[in-house]
């Protein structure tokens, strides 16, 4: 019976010749049937060696590489999840997210294997051990039968309450999302494509190489985010495709040679995690590129809405319309469709929503509404059918392209024995997008260095505040409740000295 999950072995029949990713940091090339190969041999090996079966959790924590594809073919075979690590976080969330995904196995670069003394036992295995399947020939194995509701992923979003939660991300909506990215943006067998995106978001996932592999094309995978080799990259190799978040498209417009490049390749610019502003938008319009805006979540697609390229200018700040198969609502309080230009909160319906968060069953029922998925995010539809957020989740802000939730940085912060109180706000910063700064009451003489120094064992370098503010008390209301307009307002002060 032939497993319609399994995407690699399908390619490794049909042609298995065909390049499905390059490694940009050497050049290395590897076929889909050298990425099938790998996968069998790595299940028939693991499944005597390590006992692994289906629903095993993998860890993985590395920079991209095609061992990260190898193991994506691995969970399609066998039906073991993947667990992507974000290696930027510190040895306390990292081994929260290991432990309580009860991972069996953990797969991570030697250098990252080393420094992560995590506190649970489970398997540790080197990815540079796993490049010696890819020389090899394929053998015979039998699989378990897998169904389309089985996760293949589990992702981890970071949490308002500070805890991060587990997204079940299932092969029934790696493939829809698939479907609904090929038929908005044109992916064919064709495509050649690079990603720079980290493989421990969906977005790095899911938002191109997930598609265009499913599709048959080709995938140049940077291990991280190079501005001047991507420039070089898009060029040189004649790509049709390109995602960034806005700042890393800033980056690649601040390049002295990119006034000169030649992209006439892309098809589409396509970025997301943030509206893009007008000025690169018009950047990229000058050099003839259309640029491609959406929206989406790690709990939901995430390719769910798109900003068609004529409307980039005269639509600005739009996620655009519903992809093929999303259905959307925008309800008030009482879950009630709300008029047009009448903001209220985004639900999304579709194959490509979630089944629940791993092991949080309450946190589960208050996401998913039936068959539909309260984003939390506030949205308005226009007159025309264009859909705006006008509002993030929570008090989120994004860094760098990186979700931040300030009631998590909070929590360390008031660990610190000067601070009595503090609230983290994101504040607008050319490079990053957004950047925390951190009100704070206490000792007025405390200096942002010490706050850093203290976090940097317990955050994200991208989620530590970059700027301190003393105040003589917390703004709240007759309530008792935080004063966030207050608040804003001293936030606006705060980015007004600092120009």
């Amino acid at each position: 019976m032939i497993n319609t999950i399994d995407w690699f072995a399908q390619w490794a029949e049909r042609t298995p010749e065909k390049v499905a990713i390059q490694e940009q940091r050497n050049g290395s090339e590897y076929s889909y049937s050298q990425i099938n190969a790998a996968a069998v041999l790595l299940a028939a090996q693991w499944t005597v060696e390590f006992n692994l079966t289906k629903g095993d959790r993998i860890g993985i924590l590395a920079e991209n590489s095609v061992i990260q594809v190898v193991l994506l073919a691995l969970a399609q075979k066998t039906g073991v999840v993947l667990v992507p690590l974000n290696f930027r976080l510190s040895r306390a969330e990292l081994n929260y997210m290991i432990t309580d995904s009860e991972c069996k196995m953990l797969i991570a670069d030697q250098d990252k294997l080393q420094n992560c003394a995590m506190e649970c036992t489970l398997i540790k295995m080197s990815t540079e051990s796993i490049y010696n399947y890819l020389t090899q020939d394929a053998c015979s194995v039998v699989y378990e039968a897998l169904h389309e509701d089985d996760p293949v992923l589990l992702l981890y979003t970071s949490g308002t309450t500070g805890f991060p939660k587990g997204v079940l991300y299932t092969h029934k909506m790696m493939f829809w999302n698939s479907i609904n990215t090929e038929i908005s943006l044109n992916i064919t067998g064709n495509t050649r494509t690079l990603n720079a995106m980290p493989l421990f978001h969906t977005g790095g996932w899911n938002v191109l190489l997930t598609p265009v592999l499913h599709h048959g094309g080709t995938i140049i995978l940077f291990r991280k985010f190079d501005a001047v080799a991507i420039l070089s990259c898009i060029e040189e190799e004649r790509l049709d495709l390109f995602m960034a978040v806005p700042t890393m498209v800033r980056m690649l417009v601040d390049l002295p040679s990119f006034s000169a490049s030649d992209l006439s390749s892309l098809k589409y610019m396509i970025v997301g995690g943030e509206a893009m502003p007008l000025d690169l938008i018009r950047i990229f319009h000058e050099k003839g590129i259309p640029v491609r805006q959406g929206y989406g979540l790690t709990e939901a697609g995430p390719n769910l809405t798109s900003l068609h390229q004529n409307f980039a200018e005269t639509k600005r700040g739009s996620i655009g319309k519903p992809n093929f198969y999303v259905s959307i609502r925008i309800t008030d309080d009482h879950g009630d469709e709300c008029p047009p230009d009448i903001p209220g909160e985004l639900w999304i319906q579709g194959p490509m929503v979630m089944p629940g968060y791993w092991n949080k069953p309450e946190e589960t029922a208050n996401c998913l509404q039936g068959n539909w998925i309260r984003t939390g995010d506030v949205a308005l539809m226009d007159q025309e059918g264009f859909i705006f957020i006008v509002d993030r989740k929570k008090n989120m802000f994004i860094s760098g392209g990186e979700n931040v939730y300030p009631v998590q940085v909070e929590k360390v912060i008031s660990e610190i024995s000067e601070i009595e109180e503090v609230v983290v706000m994101g504040m607008p910063d050319e490079r990053w997008g957004e950047v925390g700064v951190a009100f704070y009451t206490g000792v007025s003489s405390l200096t942002i260095d010490t706050v850093k120094e203290f976090c940097m064992e317990k955050l994200a370098k991208f989620k530590i505040p970059k700027h301190l503010v003393y105040l003589p008390e917390i703004p709240r209301s007759d309530t008792g409740k935080l004063d966030r307009k207050k608040l804003k307002s001293y936030l606006e002060k705060v980015i007004e000295n600092l120009n």
